[in-house]
């Protein structure tokens, strides 16, 4: 049985990440970035796709655990009937090598510990060559090296591709196993293996902590909001700048179903939800490098801008599966890369154009050709901002009108519009306001159901969509206006024991407007937008409710997934998810500027 998606915990040295549940089994980890083959992957399997357990012998989860104070530095305390130990699990930032950290500190009496290392290379299918190496040992497969030590004798066996090792720890001792990653033809290890614990330690909560100081909320959440910045953060490649929307492929939405997807990705359609997150937070040098990600990403022929890029702004993502890997509690296919990044999603240049827009109202240097950019993605919607698309959920049925897209051809051209006023180039102006201007008009007579007295999923359907709540976000139509009033209201139809879904869900059949079987979640993100919009529309004390029972639902370090499934009680979907964290973020800022306090 898989570890529930909301006993796992997230280290990172802002080029990768690990996985760790609250067994003390890191069971997912991909080496050397966030995008490169998993070297554990358990999380999508079990024990033979690959683990790295620390835990006294025959414990099954920790007592506790919790990241130090403003830190990603993870604690998990075990009491055993012997006595009671802390391990410390960290990944200094990068400098060179990706490297774990794992210290065992005894706090009370005599506990014997277990490291079980297993690697299975390439997406947790190839069994390693290991062997000794000096003091540490090496386990080797093609191009993949991951070299092992411990700063105090331990004997480590080898037991089919797997590396074994039982210690006793008292109180007061302490022992460090580190775990670093290297090219397979280099034949010394990985200098940071060298590096004392206590020092490893020191500057990565110095690192941490001076970040975090940065951080300008001061409301009644800051906790929540520090802890989803700093996961925000740790979804960040720092040598480009592109933020991935989670760690995790294949994470699902439905247990034992096909909503599986690669999530290690970069999204324009979180840029602008970003640049603003990290901007109102305080955090411009990573909005800066965020922006300049987006502007060599988006570089090109505005025909061909997609939803979805890599790391480095690389286009092909071929989606394949793996079928050696049995998937999380059975949901099959495991997928990496994704088939979303050759979808026409209109939404994303309104989302591109208004990151634009932000960066320059906050004053970050505007580089020469972002102009040309802008007047490139204006010409290319003025043609085709009419068409049918996939939308903001990607979906894979019929390409529909969606209303989300249209207001966002509206916000492309307002915000174009409103950066030409800041630059003084309006050249363009009278073709642009004449098309907000329709765009405006279409969606309101196109997207309202008067009998609903709601804005709609797409044009001619009956169906909600949650993504309407962001309409006075966007400032298509003010939040007093009764059109808005009137979606607020009926979003109560998306509504499932206190959280939202995205849209209606027909059961296990296929469903009508995304192609896919099978039921999903609640959506946390919808759940957030939810509680903003309730608060714009004076509805406080719904909006505070709203809002804090998601704080509820994060796991035990303060992390959301993609979904919640309120029914079983579980998190759903990859973990933990970028665009759940920055709508928590923005959400506690909403909550905080329409005075909304805690109860």
């Amino acid at each position: 049985m898989s570890n529930a998606i909301e006993n796992y915990a997230i280290i990172s040295d802002l080029e990768t990440a690990a996985m760790l549940g609250s067994d003390g089994s890191v069971d997912w980890f991909c080496v050397p970035r966030f995008d490169s083959p998993a070297c554990f992957a358990a999380l999508l399997g079990n024990g033979s796709n690959g683990f790295w357990r620390i835990a006294p012998v025959g414990a099954q989860e920790c007592s506790r655990r919790g990241y130090r104070d403003d830190t990603l530095i993870l604690d998990s305390w075990w009491e055993t009937e012997t006595g009671a130990v802390r391990v410390t699990d960290f990944m200094p930032p990068r400098s060179n090598s990706p490297w774990l950290v794992r210290t065992v500190e005894g706090i009370a009496g005599c506990v014997t510990m277990r490291s079980e290392l297993r690697p299975r290379f390439h997406q947790g299918r190839v069994v390693p060559w290991v062997r000794p190496a000096g003091a540490c040992t090496v386990a080797v497969a093609g191009p993949d090296a991951l070299w092992q030590s411990a700063d105090a004798p331990v004997d480590f066996l080898d037991s089919d591709g797997s590396t074994v090792a039982e210690f006793a720890v008292s109180a007061g001792q302490r022992l460090t196993l580190m775990l670093a990653w290297a090219p397979s033809h280099l034949n010394d290890p990985p200098v940071e293996l060298c590096v004392p614990a206590e020092t490893a330690l020191k500057e990565t909560g110095d690192f941490w902590r001076e970040w975090t100081s940065r951080c300008r909320y001061e409301g009644p959440w800051r906790e929540a909001v520090v802890r989803s910045l700093i996961t925000v953060k740790a979804l960040t490649y720092a040598p480009t700048g592109g933020i991935i929307a989670a760690p995790t492929t294949s994470l699902p939405g439905c247990i034992g179903g096909e909503r599986n997807w690669d999530y290690r990705l970069c999204w324009l359609r979180d840029s602008s939800l970003a640049l603003s997150c990290l901007l109102r937070s305080g955090f411009r040098e990573e909005a800066t490098a965020w922006l300049d990600w987006l502007l060599r990403t988006i570089a090109g022929e505005p025909a061909d801008l997609q939803a979805v890029y890599g790391l480095e702004g690389q286009r092909r993502l071929p989606e394949t599966e793996a079928p050696w890997l049995p998937g999380y509690e059975g949901a099959r296919p495991v997928r990496f890369g994704n088939a979303a990044a050759g979808q026409l999603q209109l939404d994303v240049y309104g989302e591109v154009i208004d990151a634009l827009y932000r960066s320059l109202r906050a004053g970050i240097p505007v580089q020469g050709h972002m102009w040309s950019l802008v007047n490139a993605m204006m010409r290319y919607l003025q043609k085709h901002w009419r068409d049918p698309d996939r939308g903001l959920w990607e979906v894979r049925g019929p390409q529909r009108q969606f209303v989300h897209s249209k207001i966002m051809s509206w916000v492309a051209a307002d915000r174009a519009l409103r950066m030409g006023a800041l630059l003084g180039r309006n050249g363009s102006s009278g073709e642009w306001r004449a098309m907000r201007a329709a765009v405006r008009e279409e969606v309101c007579r196109e997207g309202w159901d008067a009998e609903q007295c709601s804005f709609v999923q797409s044009y001619g359907s009956d169906s909600l969509d949650a993504s309407a709540l962001l309409i006075p976000r966007l400032g298509f139509l003010p939040p007093d206006d009764e059109r808005v009033r009137g979606t607020v209201a009926a979003m109560g139809g998306l509504e499932h024991q206190g959280f939202l879904r995205r849209y209606a869900s027909n059961g296990s059949g296929v469903h009508g407007i995304d192609g896919m079987r099978g039921s999903e979640g609640t959506f946390v993100a919808c759940s957030l937008w939810y509680a903003e919009a309730l608060a714009g529309v004076g509805r406080s004390d719904e909006a505070r409710d709203t809002f804090e029972r998601v704080l509820d639902v994060r796991n035990d370090v303060g992390l959301l997934s993609e979904q919640w499934d309120p029914q079983a009680g579980r998190q759903l979907g990859n973990a933990p998810k970028a665009f759940s964290h920055i709508a928590l973020v923005e959400t506690a800022f909403a909550l905080q500027r329409a005075g909304v306090t805690p109860a």
